[in-house]
């Protein structure tokens, strides 16, 4: 008998925005329709994997990596950049863990501000800054903080103790120089915080107080099947879609959409409850319609750094006791290019 869910999460409510409601309630199920006139979405596990074998991502269409400034990235310096973080967090990950850490309070804020210092903690303000969930409201503020940084006086220098990737920012010189090195910082940066904070507050809210024993493995990615924070792809019109599948036309973007493969009662037992359990006996990188981080013909750069930092999180929530706030029943799913509930509310038990 599996067990069931907490009693303490059965009584929440997430709450889709009315766009992402719409979708699972129109198209779970269906394998390729019509989104928009020009736009064709796809949750059908086949249709999506030839779609995504049939050529890699162009430079527009990769999430992190799209031209900064009018500036191509190579998949060389994605490649070297990718390098640079991983081994930043993979240090943060060999070091002594924060004493006394204090995780209470709104999530993913709080987990993101823990993530931001632990992996970063060393490097100046200027570029700390940058990791600020603010700046997400509008490109035009992000670039603000930039064109500011960029500018002020005592650039840091290559040697002061900063994090690999705050080495390559500063060893950039002259203006426009310094504001792609500090664009490039929290490319690079930034999506791993947002990324994993979000994932363990969709965790939380989907699924504590979890059962002892349960693996931390397993409720990530029991949290990233409900709760995609990459919930589509999209794939621009191209002459290899039409004949993989004759419903495509030549002019027709391509939506794929995990958040409705991620539910389809045809793939899934029980598609709609939370339970990590079903991980024990399934393979994440072999599972039809799960595709949490990308494709295997081009997996997602930053799932290697997002697995152990939710990892340690739970350790760290679960270690000290830590209960979504009793009174908090329900939860809005904001539609974000990075799918989580928004302001969880963790304490510590009364």
């Amino acid at each position: 008998m599996p067990p069931s869910p907490s009693s303490a999460a059965l009584k929440r409510t997430t709450v889709l925005h009315p766009r992402l409601a719409a979708l699972i309630r129109d198209h779970l199920g269906q394998d390729l329709f019509r989104l928009e006139p020009d736009t064709i979405g796809v949750a059908g596990p086949e249709v999506a994997d030839r779609i995504l074998a049939a050529r890699r991502a162009t430079e527009t269409e990769r999430p992190t990596f799209k031209p900064l400034q009018g500036r191509s990235i190579t998949r060389a310096e994605a490649s070297q950049i990718t390098r640079t973080i991983g081994n930043d967090v993979r240090e943060a990950l060999a070091g002594p863990v924060p004493e006394n850490v204090d995780l209470t309070g709104s999530w993913p804020l709080t987990g993101h501000l823990f993530l931001r210092d632990l992996i970063l903690g060393r490097d100046p303000r200027r570029l700390r800054m940058l990791m600020s969930r603010t700046l997400e409201l509008t490109p035009k503020l992000t670039w603000s903080v930039i064109a500011v940084g960029a500018a002020l006086p005592g650039w840091p220098r290559p040697g002061d103790r900063l994090t690999g990737l705050a080495e390559r920012t500063a060893r950039a010189e002259g203006y426009q120089e310094r504001r792609y090195a500090m664009g490039m910082y929290r490319r690079a940066a930034a999506p791993v915080c947002f990324t994993v904070s979000t994932l363990v507050a969709n965790a939380l809210w989907l699924g504590s107080p979890f059962a002892e024993g349960t693996p931390n493995r397993n409720i990530i990615l029991e949290s990233l099947r409900l709760l995609p924070p990459s919930w589509n792809l999209l794939r621009n019109a191209s002459p290899e879609y039409p004949a993989i599948d004759d419903r495509i036309g030549t002019g027709d973007d391509v939506l794929l959409l995990p958040l409705l493969s991620h539910r389809d009662p045809a793939l899934w037992d029980d598609p709609d409850t939370f339970r990590p359990e079903r991980w024990d006996h399934l393979d994440p990188e072999d599972t039809p319609g799960y595709l949490p981080f990308g494709h295997s013909s081009e997996r997602c750069w930053g799932r290697h750094m997002v697995m152990p930092l939710a990892e340690l999180l739970l350790d760290l929530i679960r270690g000290a006791g830590l209960v979504v706030d009793p009174g908090q029943r329900v939860a809005k799913v904001p539609l974000l290019g990075l799918l989580g509930v928004d302001d969880i509310r963790l304490v510590r038990p009364s």
